[in-house]
């Protein structure tokens, strides 16, 4: 299964951590966030990689070259920031096949094996990590309302009143129905393509999206303090190995 990466933001709520670097190169623990990314979807099995790139497009370019702990590397370029439903679109043409994507500004210490496990089950065209939030929080992500069998029956993106606390994590399974979702979707009111109003219109459509509970953490990278968050967990997470291995 090919892994596409969406790694084309600037980060401007990150700065100054990213006045000289894109988000995704951001590091956490000593190495960039997308680093990160990278081996979580080495472990999965991946066959490729896609990486969505634009400001400062060449730091990531330069960095890992044409290919990352030997999966080969394909780029695509998101010349303007319209989204995540934009940034998708650049990579139609080097997918053919069901495909996991994720977030290049989240750090997961999770269960992505059941989505992917999910997906190759063939029993959904899509399938989702989600967690519940505090409801308080839940505005600033992708939430979803599921039904009775765990399958997702509507997403809305940033809601000012959230229908529920469960939200989208950044780590997802599709096949390539999303790609024609993708160019029905029409700009949001923050002008911007959003990945929800796809997913939606897959839903509209009859296609089945799985919904799978988030069992460990992650955290989305979008301030400073995120940051900080991660790194402290990344290395409780360390300490922890090693005082059993040392056990």
């Amino acid at each position: 299964m090919k892994a596409v990466v969406l790694a084309a933001g600037e980060g401007t709520r990150l700065r100054p951590l990213t006045e000289d670097k894109p988000k995704g190169m951001v590091e956490v623990d000593g190495k960039p966030i997308l680093t990160h990314c990278l081996d979580q979807l080495v472990d999965l099995g991946a066959e490729e990689f896609v990486l969505v790139v634009g400001y400062l497009k060449e730091k990531v370019i330069d960095h890992y070259g044409d290919e990352y702990r030997g999966v080969p590397i394909t780029y695509t370029h998101q010349r303007e920031q319209k989204g995540l439903a934009h940034a998708l679109l650049t990579v139609e043409q080097h997918i053919d096949d069901d495909f996991m994507l994720i977030l290049g500004d989240n750090i997961f210490q999770a269960n992505l094996e059941d989505v992917v496990r999910r997906q190759e089950e063939e029993r959904a065209d899509a399938a989702f990590l989600v967690e519940e939030v505090p409801w308080e929080e839940a505005s600033r992500y992708g939430v979803c309302d599921t039904n009775k069998y765990g399958e997702i029956t509507d997403v809305v993106e940033k809601p000012e009143e959230p229908p529920s606390n469960l939200v989208m994590t950044g780590f997802y399974t599709f096949s390539p129905a999303i790609f024609n979702a993708c160019h029905l979707v029409q700009p949001s009111n923050r002008g911007e393509y959003e990945i929800s109003e796809a997913i939606d219109l897959l839903i509209q459509s009859g296609r089945t999206i799985d919904a799978i509970g988030l069992d460990g953490w992650r955290i989305d990278v979008g301030y400073p303090e995120d940051r900080d968050e991660a790194e402290r967990r990344l290395q409780s997470a360390d300490g922890d190995v090693a005082e059993a291995t040392s056990d």
